[in-house]
């Protein structure tokens, strides 16, 4: 079993930037990829950025590639996410998750992640 715990949310303006960080309870290896996926009021989870933790290569959902960047450290078993430029359409709770088994690639799908943070709100007003 892994625990994830986010922390980092709040309430910001149009503009500003937040940092989420995620820490996993025990090592995590270098075929599992981490993602964090949000979900807005009345709306499906969805994908935002993941990482594969041996290698750190990336992908991000289109709506936010070149605001927000997903990183990692090894060292502390903990995953973030900054966001620059926040839009009142990224307001939602943001998820980390852990896909424990990806031997290639980084999946954008809620159902192949095997453990789930409790979330953090992310507030953005115009």
């Amino acid at each position: 079993q892994v625990q994830l715990v986010e922390s980092g949310g709040g309430l910001v303006q149009a503009g500003d930037s937040l940092r989420l960080s995620c820490a996993a309870s025990r090592r995590t290896f270098n075929n599992y990829v981490m993602g964090w996926f949000r979900q807005a009021p009345g709306k499906e989870r969805e994908f935002v950025a993941g990482i594969r933790w041996g290698s750190g290569s990336t992908y991000y959902a289109d709506s936010v590639k070149g605001r927000f960047t997903i990183s990692r450290d090894n060292t502390k078993n903990t995953l973030h996410l900054q966001m620059n430029s926040l839009k009142p359409e990224d307001t939602a709770v943001y998820y980390c998750a852990l896909d424990r088994d990806r031997y290639s690639g980084i999946s954008y799908y809620t159902s192949d992640y095997d453990y789930w943070g409790q979330g953090t709100q992310v507030t953005v007003s115009s």
